[in-house]
């Protein structure tokens, strides 16, 4: 009885020997920051720079980079053709800023715009707002359905427009 069991545990060291030399194990990376996200950031303030200097500033409570697509909730940034523009949430693909949620632009000299949806493209300097949106200034107040505002020629296209145009002090 005593050689069977012995065989018997030969065998086994053997057969658990031959197994372990014969499997490769392979390495998995797992990423806490989860599947396929490049950045995950909290509390941060991005800085646009070229070679002639700062292009432009965004902060942002939380975002994440992913697939090249940049998310920034409570987005607020500016530069120089803009005093400050909010959203809750914002989207950089490439050149343009889609933005969501409580949408506000403010210029240096004192008109903003509100709307609920809008894109930035920031190579031309345009202000679309893609939902209504309420245009406000020293002499004016407008609502509308869409608009087109060119931020360095300070000219502003919309649809369905209503106005309310103080003429006074002209």
């Amino acid at each position: 009885m005593g050689l069977k069991f012995e065989f018997l545990l030969v065998a086994m060291i053997i057969f658990t020997s031959v197994l372990t030399m014969s499997t490769t194990l392979k390495r998995q990376h797992t990423s806490p920051l989860g599947e396929k996200k490049e950045l995950v950031f909290t509390q941060t303030a991005f800085t646009e720079v070229t070679t002639e200097g700062s292009e432009g500033v965004a902060y942002g409570s939380y975002g994440e980079r992913k697939e090249g697509v940049l998310t920034i909730r409570d987005l607020k940034y500016y530069d120089a053709d803009i005093n400050l523009l909010t959203a809750d949430r914002g989207r950089y693909d490439a050149s343009k800023v889609h933005l969501d949620g409580n949408v506000s632009l403010y210029r240096r000299d004192g008109f903003s715009y509100r709307t609920e949806h809008a894109v930035y493209d920031r190579n031309i300097s345009v202000f679309y707002a893609t939902a209504p949106f309420v245009a406000e200034g020293k002499s004016y107040f407008l609502q509308g359905d869409k608009m087109a505002y060119l931020l360095r020629k300070k000219e502003l296209y919309a649809s369905k427009v209503r106005a309310v145009v103080n003429m006074e002090g002209r």
